[in-house]
């Protein structure tokens, strides 16, 4: 059992810090900018809710954020308020956001000045992921450091793997985000064929997923975007923070993304649609409209 700071109750980090809480049977104390959301938390799990980032993260060993951004992360890191002026020698940031390796590294380096350790751990498996406890934690940072933290990120995951050294997290996230992006496009363009061509989707699908073309995507969300219902996971908004994210890192690094570059402006004309809050696969809207 740990003392455990949890920063970040979206849809993500709520059920995540409660599996710290319930499956891992750590002590944890949360933060939230919205004060009613982390006493909801406390209320319905038990453990307790902090006033500031900083206060949530004194005393704890292991200090988790799981907010939007880079600078939201900057935001309950950073300051007087901030987790790092909480936190004692020696304590771990654990950062599963979804952000730039940039910013990992920044954080790495200035959680060794101040006498702490740090991990990128942005995380795959959605909001149904979370709940479940079954998430995919790829992990960025010193690997005695990951090999201590590791116990603990296993709560709320299914798979936790050291990927390299700090920002490599975000980088395994960043390869995770671009394939996607292609395959949702690729089955989107197959169903609105299909639904062109008079098939059965459902009928299809049972026969083409069991070979080369199956896909995680085409198992869980096939009969939802034959349906036409975008409400079942990852919000389009998130895909573009993330996707931007994976283009900003390519023009640094000399990557070609030519698919996940057209596949961003595709979701530019979903969110065009009123589709900001749809679930990735309404790629699929923008050919049957």
């Amino acid at each position: 059992m740990a003392k455990v700071a949890f920063i970040g109750l979206g849809v993500m980090g709520f059920p995540m810090a409660g599996h710290l809480k319930a499956k891992g049977g750590h002590e944890v104390t949360v933060f939230n900018r919205t004060a009613e959301k982390a006493a909801s938390w406390a209320a319905q799990h038990g453990g307790e809710a902090a006033a500031t980032p900083r206060e949530a993260a004194a005393g704890a060993d292991y200090v988790f954020t799981c907010v939007g951004n880079d600078d939201d992360v900057r935001s309950v890191i950073y300051g007087e308020a901030g987790a790092f002026a909480g936190m004692k020698s020696g304590a771990i940031l654990i950062d599963n956001t979804t952000a730039s390796a940039e910013l990992a590294r920044e954080l790495d380096a200035a959680a060794r000045d101040g006498g702490l350790r740090f991990l990128d751990a942005p995380v795959s498996g959605g909001q149904a992921g979370a709940e479940n406890g079954q998430l995919t934690v790829m992990v960025g940072g010193a690997e005695a450091d990951f090999a201590e933290a590791k116990p603990v990120i296993a709560a709320y995951a299914k798979m936790v793997g050291l990927m390299g050294p700090a920002g490599s997290g975000q980088l395994t996230k960043m390869m995770n985000q671009i394939c996607i992006a292609g395959l949702v496009q690729g089955l989107a363009e197959a169903i609105a064929f299909g639904q062109k061509a008079g098939l059965d989707i459902p009928t299809v699908v049972d026969v083409i997923s069991k070979g080369a073309a199956g896909s995680w995507q085409m198992e869980n969300r096939h009969k939802t975007m034959d349906a036409g219902s975008y409400e079942f996971g990852f919000a389009v908004e998130w895909m573009r923070k993330d996707l931007g994210i994976c283009l900003a890192e390519a023009r640094r690094n000399g990557a070609q993304l030519p698919v996940t570059a057209l596949v961003d402006q595709f979701y530019a004309e979903v969110e065009a649609m009123g589709g900001r809050r749809w679930d990735t696969s309404s790629l699929l809207a923008r050919l049957t409209r």
